[in-house]
């Protein structure tokens, strides 16, 4: 298996991605990025016991993220209407 190249700009990877046969490369260390669009306008301070900060910034270094982006994401899974089966 091939690795990725080094992509250096957006441009760069809309072309690899659509001239490549990405089943020629190894793939294995992806992972899922989600990207932000809206605009953040609106602040929220809130005060947090120190071991559970502790706790958030390490679940967010764990998952390759900024800690104030974790906890946003945590908040939009729990406002999210729930899917029915």
């Amino acid at each position: 298996m091939k690795k990725l190249p080094k992509l250096r700009s957006d441009k760069a990877a809309e072309e690899f991605v659509a001239t490549a046969d990405l089943t020629a490369y190894d793939l294995a260390d992806m992972r899922t990025m989600r990207f932000e669009f809206q605009p953040k306008s609106e602040r929220v301070n809130m005060r947090l016991p120190t071991p559970l900060l502790k706790a958030v910034k390490a679940s967010a270094a764990k998952a390759g993220m900024p800690y104030q982006r974790f906890i946003r994401q945590a908040l939009e899974v729990a406002v999210q209407p729930r899917k029915r089966a």
